[in-house]
């Protein structure tokens, strides 16, 4: 019987204790840490994913910011925001929500984003640090999945993980991680063109589905006893919820679910502890910058 990784009881968990990182950080004298945001558009999974993330805040003692700008924003503009908020000291980190309208370069706002204050750790040159292995903020899905696991004491180091999907914000940070000394995964990273891509994933000790695409890990690309992590949330219709849509995860869970020794439900997995990793991310941010401590990583 496989047992259900509770991603939304350990975001409380993780909670309480930033809760406690927050109060020592007044008792100190210092201000609680801020978190801003940068909301353009009014797409529907952003909103939902930023209101979150301001809620979570709230729920902690941490002060947050939203900003909001309409999707005909020029980059330009957008861009003098964000220095604005590169040298404000009442931030201490800040995010910029994706994904921004077609005529905004993305990677143009990741890079204007001061590293120091990069709370999503998307920067290049976070990326770059987390890549060597020296201090540096991760990216928060990476960092709540490598969170989960240490947790549940689901042991990492010499077994086969398979990540499917390579994006900058999961999948290959979250190759690198799992394979950095420490962690010592074996690990093999899969994605639309892999040749044999189903044969390889049922060969995985650790299975994490980061593709994008609903219900695509089935139960012939699962060995028996394996861990699956499902970081998949697609929106798909729904005429059971008032919503209309309901949030599906990356693998057909009645299928995969009987075979594993641990998998993560959607919802309830890996979104929970994506938003306390930006949090505790945070936490960090304000401590690097009134000097409390020396800097971490995972």
């Amino acid at each position: 019987m496989y047992k259900l990784i509770d991603g939304k009881g350990i975001a409380s968990q993780i909670k309480e204790e930033i809760r406690n990182d927050v109060s020592l950080i007044r008792q100190s004298g210092a201000r609680a840490p801020r978190l801003a945001a940068i909301l353009v558009g009014s797409d529907g999974a952003s909103e939902t994913y930023v209101a979150h993330k301001v809620k979570a805040c709230s729920e902690v003692g941490i002060e947050s910011t939203l900003l909001r700008f309409p999707d005909t924003i020029g980059e330009e503009r957008l861009l003098a925001e964000i220095g604005r908020l590169n040298i404000d000291k009442d931030v201490d980190g800040f995010i910029v929500q994706l994904p921004l309208p077609p005529h905004i370069s993305e990677d143009a706002v990741v890079s204007a984003v001061s590293p120091d204050k990069d709370v999503d750790g998307f920067h290049p040159e976070n990326v770059g640090r987390m890549v060597l292995g020296m201090p540096s903020f991760i990216s928060a899905t990476p960092f709540g999945i490598l969170e989960l696991l240490k947790r549940y004491d689901i042991s990492v180091s010499g077994k086969r993980c398979v990540v499917i999907g390579r994006s900058n914000i999961v999948g290959r940070p979250l190759s690198i991680l799992l394979s950095k000394k420490g962690v010592d995964a074996t690990v093999t990273l899969l994605h639309s063109r892999s040749d044999n891509l189903k044969g390889i994933a049922s060969e995985a000790d650790i299975l994490i589905a980061a593709i994008g695409s609903p219900s695509f890990v089935t139960s012939d690309m699962v060995k028996e006893g394996a861990v699956v992590i499902d970081v998949g949330t697609t929106r798909v219709k729904s005429d059971t919820t008032k919503s209309g849509w309901r949030l599906a995860g990356d693998v057909d869970f009645e299928s995969v679910a009987p075979l594993c020794s641990y998998i993560t439900p959607v919802p309830g997995g890996v979104g929970p502890m994506t938003i306390v990793s930006l949090l505790m991310n945070t936490v960090e941010a304000a401590r690097r910058l009134t000097g409390q401590i020396a800097g971490s990583s995972v």
